[in-house]
C-alpha cells in the first residue's frame, strides 16, 4: 500500500505540472455562472467540466483534477464517466470530501471544517469511482486574536483524522490549511499565524499515524490581506513564504501544492516562479494546485456558449502553462504574450467556497 500511495503522490507533483482545483460546491459555482449570466443546470456544470478536462495537452502541465460529488458521478457528452476521462489522459481523478466549514462553537466568526462522520465509507466509494486522491480544506480567519487555539487546534486534529483515513483507504490525502487573506492584516502577521496553524497540523498528523511522504500540502502562500494599507512586492511574498516553509514542513513531505486564494492569476503565477527561483534548499516539489487562477480566464471565455468551448479550453491550457513553467522557475512575463503589470498586492475579491 504505501509503494503505491508514494508513487501516486510523487505522480501528482511530477516535474512541471500541477493540480486543478475544479471542486466548487454548486451553490459556488452557481455565484460564478450568475456573474457571467450563464444558467446554472446540471448540464451546464457539467459541460464546463468536461471543457477543462478535454482540452488538447492539458496533461503536459496538469497531473491530477480535484472534483465535486456532483462531477465525479457525471459521465461526459459521449457517456463517458468524468474520471475515466481524465484518467484516459493521464489526469489523476481526486474528489473534495469535507462537507464545508461551520460556525466553530464558542467562537461564532471561525469555522471548523466537518464531515469527518462517514468518511471512511465515502473514500472507499470514492476509490471506486476512479479517485486516486483526496482533498479537505479548513480556513483560518486573521485579526489581532484570531485564530484562536480552539480553532487552530479543532481543524489541525480533523485534518489528521481525514489524512490517516484517506490513507488507510488507499487514497493520497491532500491537506489543506488556508490562512484567509481576508483583512488588513500585514505580511508579517500572515508568516506568524501561517507558521502557528502549520505547526499543529503536523503535530496532529504525527498524532494520527499519517505517513508524510504519501500525502501533499496545499496551503496559503505568505500575503498580506487584502485590506493591508502596506502592500509586499512578489520578492517579499517569496521570500516570507519560503522561509516560514522551510521552518515548519519537515523535508519527508514530497511536494507542497500552493493554493491560489484569491490572488490574481497572473500575480499568483509571479509568486509561484518567484519562490522556486530563490535560492537555497527546497526539500519538496513547490508546485500549485489552483483553483480560480486556472479556470478564471477560461470561464471568462467560454461564457457558457458552445462556440466558445474551444477558446475556454485555450485560455485554461494557456495559464497551465504559465504555472507549469512557474513550478521550474522558468516563467516570464513575455509568455502571457502581451505586456502585463504585476502588481505587488493585485487581489481578487474573495471567492468563498461554503
Amino acid at each position: 500500500m504505501n509503494h503505491d500511495l508514494e508513487s501516486t503522490t510523487a505522480m501528482l507533483v511530477a516535474p512541471g505540472k500541477g493540480i486543478l482545483a475544479a471542486d466548487e460546491t454548486v451553490p459556488t459555482l452557481t455565484k460564478r455562472f450568475d456573474t457571467l449570466g450563464i444558467q446554472s443546470t446540471e448540464d451546464s456544470r457539467r459541460t464546463y467540466r468536461e471543457m477543462l478536462f478535454t482540452a488538447a495537452g492539458i496533461e503536459e502541465f496538469i497531473s491530477g483534477a480535484i472534483m465535486y460529488d456532483e462531477t465525479i458521478r457525471q459521465r461526459s457528452s459521449d457517456g463517458t464517466p468524468l474520471a475515466q476521462v481524465l484518467a484516459s489522459h493521464g489526469i489523476i481523478p481526486g474528489i473534495k470530501v469535507d462537507t464545508g466549514a461551520k460556525p466553530l462553537a464558542g467562537s461564532p466568526v471561525e469555522t471548523v471544517t466537518e464531515g469527518l462522520d462517514g468518511l471512511r465509507e465515502r473514500l472507499a466509494a470514492y476509490r471506486d469511482m476512479g479517485a486516486g486522491f483526496a482533498k479537505w480544506r479548513a480556513v483560518f480567519r486573521v485579526a489581532d486574536a484570531l485564530p484562536s487555539r480552539a480553532c487552530v487546534i479543532a481543524n489541525a486534529h480533523a485534518l489528521g483524522r481525514y489524512a490517516a483515513l484517506c490513507q488507510e483507504q488507499h487514497l493520497v490525502p491532500i491537506v489543506e490549511p488556508e490562512v484567509l487573506m481576508d483583512g488588513d492584516h500585514s505580511i508579517e502577521r500572515c508568516e506568524e499565524v501561517t507558521g502557528a496553524v502549520l505547526r499543529a497540523v503536523f503535530g496532529a498528523l504525527y498524532e494520527q499515524g499519517v505517513l508524510l511522504e504519501c500525502m501533499l500540502l496545499k496551503p496559503n502562500m505568505v500575503v498580506p490581506g487584502k485590506e493591508c494599507s502596506r502592500s509586499a512586492s512578489v520578492q517579499e511574498v517569496a521570500v516570507a513564504t519560503l522561509r516560514c516553509f522551510r521552518r515548519h514542513v519537515p523535508v519527508s513531505v514530497q511536494g507542497i501544492v500552493f493554493l491560489s486564494g484569491g490572488q490574481e492569476e497572473r500575480v499568483a503565477t509571479a509568486h509561484l516562479n518567484a519562490i522556486n527561483e530563490l535560492p537555497g534548499p527546497k526539500p519538496w516539489t513547490i508546485t500549485f494546485s489552483y483553483g480560480r487562477a486556472l479556470q478564471d480566464p477560461a470561464l471568462e471565455a467560454w461564457h457558457g456558449l458552445d462556440e466558445n468551448l474551444r477558446a475556454g479550453q485555450q485560455a485554461l491550457c494557456h495559464r497551465a502553462r504559465c504555472n507549469g513553467a512557474a513550478s521550474r522557475g522558468a516563467y516570464t512575463y513575455e509568455m502571457e504574450g502581451e505586456p502585463v503589470a504585476i502588481g505587488s498586492s493585485a487581489h481578487r475579491g474573495k471567492w468563498h467556497d461554503d
